[in-house]
C-alpha cells in the first residue's frame, strides 16, 4: 500500500467565468505559488492552441514567469506537443529554463495536436505526418539532452548546457508512449484522467521495457487524475456536477464516491475520502507520484480544492 504521496498539479490555465486571458494567466501564477506553499512537488502547465477556454499556448514562456515567482517547486510542461516542433529548439528552451532555475525544470513531451484541425495545420502543417515522426523526434530529443546528437555526422549541442538539466518525461495514455519512454530511458506520466485503457498494465510494460539512460537509471511513473475535494462529500459532489453540467461532452466519468468507478472517473469527496482514493490509485499503479487536475468552475473553489487535496496527501505545507 502506498502510504506517502508525492503530488503535483497539472494546470491548463482555464478562463473560468469568462475572464480575460490576462486574468487566467494571473490565476495560474497564483496557483503555482500556492502549490509551493502547500507542499506540492511539481506544477506543470499544458499546451493548447486556438481554444477560447484555455489561455496557455506556450508553457515555456509562462514557466519563466512562474519560476521568478516561486523558489523550490519543480515547474514544467505537461506537455510540449513535440510533433509541432524541432527537438533542438525544444531542448534549447528547456535547457535555458534549467540554467535560470537550476534543479527545478521538467520537460514533459506528448504527441497530441492541442487544438482543432485548422489551428493545428496553421501551426505546423500536416500534423499526421509529424505524428509519424514522433519516435524519431523523441530519440533526437533524448540525444540532445545527453549530448550525443549528431547531424550529418557532426555533433550538435543544445545550448546553454546547464549543470542540472531538465527532467525528461513522456506523457501518454497507451503502450506506444510507454514504449517510447522506456526505450530512451525517460520518466513516464500516464494520463488516467483522459484514458479508459488498462493503465496499470501500460505502466508495468513501461517498467519492464525501461532502458537506463545517462540521466535516469530507474523507471519512474506518475499517474495524472481528475480530483475535486471540498469540506464535505456533498459540497465536492456539487462542484463536480457544476463541471459536468457545463461540459457534458467531457470525457470525465461520473463522480466517484465509492471507489468502484471506471478508470476515467472523477475522484470526489472530503479530505478523508480523497486520501483513501489517492492511496488506492497509487497502490494500483505502484506509482511514484500522482498529478492532479481539479476541474472546478470557480477560481476560489478551485484553489480550495487543491489545498484540501494537499491536506489529503499529508503534504504539510512549506518545507
Amino acid at each position: 500500500m502506498m502510504t506517502k504521496l508525492a503530488l503535483g498539479i497539472l494546470d491548463m490555465s482555464p478562463r473560468l467565468g469568462g475572464v480575460s486571458d490576462e486574468e487566467a494567466l494571473s490565476q495560474s501564477a497564483k496557483l503555482a505559488a500556492s502549490a509551493e506553499e502547500w507542499g506540492y512537488g511539481r506544477y506543470w502547465l499544458s499546451e493548447h492552441h486556438g481554444m477560447e477556454s484555455l489561455a496557455c499556448t506556450a508553457p515555456e514562456v509562462m514557466l519563466a514567469h512562474i519560476g521568478a515567482r516561486t523558489n523550490r517547486i519543480r515547474i514544467g510542461a505537461g506537455a510540449v506537443l513535440l510533433p509541432h516542433y524541432s527537438p533542438l529548439k525544444v531542448a534549447e528552451c528547456f535547457n535555458l529554463l534549467s540554467a535560470l532555475y537550476p534543479g527545478r525544470i521538467d520537460l514533459g513531451v506528448g504527441r497530441a495536436p492541442g487544438g482543432d484541425a485548422h489551428t493545428t495545420m496553421a501551426l505546423s502543417g500536416n500534423f499526421l505526418a509529424h505524428v509519424g515522426e514522433m519516435p524519431e523526434k523523441v530519440t533526437q530529443l533524448c540525444q540532445l539532452m545527453n549530448g550525443s546528437y549528431r547531424y550529418d555526422g557532426e555533433s550538435v549541442r543544445a545550448r546553454p548546457e546547464p549543470t542540472q538539466p531538465p527532467e525528461l518525461w513522456l506523457l501518454g495514455t497507451n503502450t506506444k508512449s510507454a514504449g517510447m519512454a522506456a526505450s530512451c530511458g525517460a520518466y513516464y506520466a500516464f494520463g488516467q484522467f483522459m484514458s479508459s485503457s488498462d493503465g496499470p498494465e501500460i505502466v508495468n510494460a513501461y517498467r519492464e521495457a525501461f532502458s537506463p539512460s545517462p540521466a535516469r537509471e530507474k523507471p519512474h511513473v506518475m499517474v495524472a487524475i481528475h480530483a475535486i475535494c471540498a469540506k464535505t462529500d456533498s459540497n465536492a459532489l456539487t462542484l463536480a456536477e457544476k463541471f459536468r453540467a457545463q461540459f457534458p461532452e467531457s470525457s470525465v466519468g461520473r463522480p466517484d464516491l465509492k471507489g468502484k468507478d471506471d478508470r476515467m472517473s472523477l475522484v470526489v469527496g472530503d479530505v478523508s475520502r480523497v486520501r483513501e482514493r489517492l492511496l488506492e490509485i497509487g497502490d494500483a499503479y505502484n506509482a511514484d507520484e500522482i498529478m492532479v487536475v481539479s476541474p472546478v468552475m470557480e477560481y476560489e473553489d478551485r484553489l480550495e480544492s487543491f489545498r484540501l487535496i494537499a491536506e489529503a496527501a499529508g503534504l504539510g505545507g512549506q518545507q
